[in-house]
């Protein structure tokens, strides 16, 4: 996590340079994109990888999936954001797919309470993250946004790793090519979505989208890896991208 972070940030600040973009638009607002960054990208990430690679990955999952519920909750409250009653069923139908996407391994895993501690923590970060960025990031520019999320979450979980671990690795071919897949491809493709897609819609709405990785997991696993495709797993899949699709094809009701 903390080479990811690193390698994320670094690029970013690089094409920052190379493109001759200044920082100027975040004056005042650097502290709140560090904080959500920080968040999001760091005490959402570091827990889930840590339970992933000691307990159970389903368990992690299923924690997980609790993260859109809980946004769309508090964005309410917090950010004065209404959804329309079909985008709660969309809501409550994804949180039911992941629920049978994942339910029956979670069900049978001998994950201790440490690891769901850690879910919950995971959980508190995504949330709280989304809806702080909601609250105080949206408009900034998203390269230099996105810079600064990424460094302050690198800078957190270096922290972490030298205070809870002694760092180690063993490079080979593949776990370098496992590195770069997740700084390209999540660190900076897949959090410059989600906070592209945080810049110009509700955060609970956004935050639906995850309800669709399980599935698709599922569905990677069994193409690329061999794995078992449960009929109960394929449902689920359909299930959650229906309530996605609902979450998504309304407009927000006014706050």
């Amino acid at each position: 996590m903390a080479v990811r972070l690193v390698v994320a940030a670094l690029i970013l600040v690089v094409a920052m340079v190379l493109r001759g973009e200044s920082w100027a638009p975040l004056r005042g607002r650097w502290m709140h994109l560090a904080i959500a960054g920080a968040l999001v990208n760091g005490l959402t990430l570091a827990p889930f990888h840590v339970g992933m690679v000691t307990v159970d990955a389903a368990v992690m999952a299923l924690m997980q999936a609790m993260s859109p519920l809980l946004i769309a909750l508090l964005a309410g409250p917090l950010l004065g954001e209404r959804l329309r009653a079909s985008q709660w069923l969309g809501i409550l139908l994804g949180l039911a797919g992941v629920l049978m996407v994942i339910g029956p391994r979670a069900a049978h895993s001998h994950a201790e309470l440490n690891a769901i501690l850690l879910g919950l923590l995971g959980v508190a970060g995504l949330s709280g993250g989304t809806l702080y960025f909601g609250r105080w990031g949206r408009g900034a520019p998203l390269l230099p946004a996105t810079a600064v999320q990424l460094g302050s979450a690198a800078v957190l979980v270096l922290a972490g790793m030298l205070v809870f671990e002694t760092p180690h690795a063993t490079w080979s071919l593949v776990s370098i090519g496992a590195v770069a897949w997740n700084v390209v491809v999540v660190s900076l493709g897949g959090m410059s979505l989600y906070y592209f897609m945080l810049n110009r819609g509700a955060a609970g709405k956004v935050a639906a989208n995850f309800y669709l990785v399980p599935g698709v997991v599922a569905l990677l696993g069994w193409w690329l890896l061999g794995e078992s495709l449960a009929a109960l797993a394929v449902a689920g899949l359909v299930l959650a991208s229906l309530g996605v699709w609902l979450t998504q094809s309304s407009r927000e009701a006014s706050g």
